[in-house]
């Protein structure tokens, strides 16, 4: 696969943010007296967003039934969950085995590395620090950087067109059916990874242009 341009997602891709998102999650649960649930749970409503997250949580499932909220509702506990993930003291994120070394890998060797990633912007540069990472992304996106997120294809051709990259010179690298639709709806190549957030489906059932059970495995292919 001669590419140019590796475009990653973020959570359950590089990193594993789930103990953070079920600590802020159930904190917001709490101060809005409803209950709490695993992390488990929690892990399958992960993946589109904090908005999303925020409802599933709310009505206890993934879909989320139109009238089940109402706009104030939703905006009131979305703030409050924001507020939450923000004020978490002892992060529990993690990156992936061979994430570190496996970026650095494949900017050594003359890739191009954007992130774009359906979570709120205003926490991505933070995390990013903390690894270590902010000098490796040409680009990076946010869930709310853009009017459309993930599996829209606007932010991955955004970032084409930012970088001057054709799409074929380019893949889109994730954990969740988003990143595969997103990837496909931009009509470039893709890359799933089995090991992260994907409302408990096998990521190869989208039918990824390859799948990998590993960070390990994915640097190794896209190396040869």
């Amino acid at each position: 696969m001669q590419k140019q341009l590796l475009i990653f997602d973020f959570d359950g891709t590089l990193i594993d943010s789930v103990p953070d998102l079920a600590t802020a999650t159930n904190t917001m649960l709490k101060q809005l007296g409803k209950p709490t649930y695993s992390l488990d749970t929690i892990k399958g409503w992960v993946g589109n967003g904090s908005r999303l997250l925020v409802e599933r949580a709310l009505v206890g499932k993934t879909e989320v039934p139109t009238e089940a909220l109402t706009k104030t509702e939703a905006d009131y506990a979305e703030q409050l969950f924001l507020e939450a993930y923000n004020n978490i003291k002892d992060s529990k994120t993690v990156a992936y085995p061979d994430v570190d070394n496996g970026l650095k890998k494949l900017y050594d060797a003359g890739f191009t590395l954007a992130l774009v990633t359906n979570k709120p912007i205003r926490f991505v540069p933070k995390i990013l620090q903390s690894f270590g990472w902010q000098d490796l992304f040409a680009e990076v996106l946010g869930g709310d950087s853009l009017p459309t997120k993930k599996p829209d294809p606007a932010p991955l051709l955004h970032v084409c067109d930012v970088l001057g990259v054709m799409q074929d010179k380019a893949v889109m690298i994730g954990d969740s059916k988003n990143d595969i639709l997103a990837g496909q709806n931009a009509k470039m190549d893709t890359i799933g990874l089995s090991y992260g957030y994907n409302y408990g489906q096998d990521i190869r059932d989208f039918q990824p242009t390859k799948a990998f059970d590993s960070f390990a495995e994915l640097v190794d292919y896209l190396l040869t």
